[in-house]
């Protein structure tokens, strides 16, 4: 095996349950590396299970950095997160150690290895306004809102995605910018110093959509259920980014017996493979990467990847 360089960074990216996490273990046991997390909602307590944190026997194995860092009432944007990827990278180089970045958000991959548009930090009585104002309205009419100040933005957004449109809409109340004029300027660009080296898993979606309910059973077998009726019995807001994981309102409906247990796993399966595919379109669109693997995952491509990449 050939001892990386010494500016790389592993990323290991794909779709829900293709194998990402399994993939980063090996990768970062073989070559000494430490884990970061790229996963949107797996910076949250309160969400280890239905988020598929690493276990405490996986995290005994190598260090794992920003999972279940966050409370679940907490905001992480894709440039918070970046902040916090780059502090975590040092950390793991700091200890002699490889950084290998594990996770499917891509938007938080793409602020990282080419920069974030020069958005401003959003004041927290700006936030909080514009979320009761998001909640006195509702859905549709506050996307009409946003639609009627900044229309370039909101044609982009669905009104189905309250986070998307009420961050827009601190944007526009914060700076008198619409959030389209800031994305068009120049980001920050790579950060100095990082050679990044991507592996893409993408399996066929056959095997990917089994593998996808399988993990969901799994997890209702290991306290989801709980999981998600301690978010909703300790208040947290329904518009949280964390309270958007998948399967949480599922459920904790069928906790509260709102819903049938079935009904719900089905639900949040069908939802989860949804966004699989947003992810795969996604990745295919958007990352050109090093190396890309359109099989089902398993021990022996693991070995396969590991012989090729390193």
């Amino acid at each position: 095996m050939n001892r990386p360089a010494p500016d790389t960074v592993f990323v290991v990216c794909g779709p829900t349950a293709s194998g990402k996490s399994a993939l980063a273990l090996a990768l970062a046991q073989r070559i000494n590396g430490g884990i970061v997390n790229a996963d949107s909602m797996q910076v949250y307590r309160g969400l280890e299970i239905l988020s598929a944190q690493p276990t405490a026997s996986e995290r005994a194995i190598i260090p794992h950095l920003l999972y279940g860092i966050l409370d679940p009432v907490d905001v992480c944007s894709a440039g918070r997160w970046r902040e916090l990827a780059l502090k975590a990278i040092a950390e793991v180089r700091g200890a002699g150690r490889v950084p290998v970045l594990c996770g499917g958000s891509g938007l938080y991959l793409r602020a990282l290895m080419q920069g974030i548009a020069p958005v401003p930090t959003i004041p927290a009585d700006v936030r909080a306004a514009v979320r009761a104002r998001h909640a006195a309205l509702g859905n549709a009419a506050f996307h009409a809102e946003l639609a009627a100040r900044d229309p370039e933005t909101a044609a982009g957004v669905r009104a189905s995605d309250p986070l998307r449109m009420m961050r827009a809409m601190e944007v526009l109340e914060a700076t008198g910018l619409p959030l389209a004029r800031w994305r068009a300027l120049p980001g920050e660009g790579p950060p100095a110093g990082m050679a990044f080296r991507t592996v893409l898993l993408d399996p066929p979606r056959a095997d990917l959509y089994e593998a996808i309910e399988a993990r969901f059973r799994r997890m209702v077998t290991a306290g989801a259920l709980a999981e998600a009726a301690a978010l909703v019995a300790r208040g947290v807001d329904p518009g949280s980014p964390a309270m958007k994981a998948l399967g949480v309102s599922e459920l904790a409906r069928a906790a509260a017996g709102d819903i049938g247990l079935e009904y719900a796993v089905m639900r949040a399966v069908t939802l989860s493979r949804n966004y699989a595919k947003r992810q795969v379109t996604w990745f295919r669109r958007q990352l050109i990467a090093d190396f890309s693997y359109q099989e089902k995952f398993s021990e022996s491509l693991c070995e396969k990847i590991l012989s090729e990449i390193l």
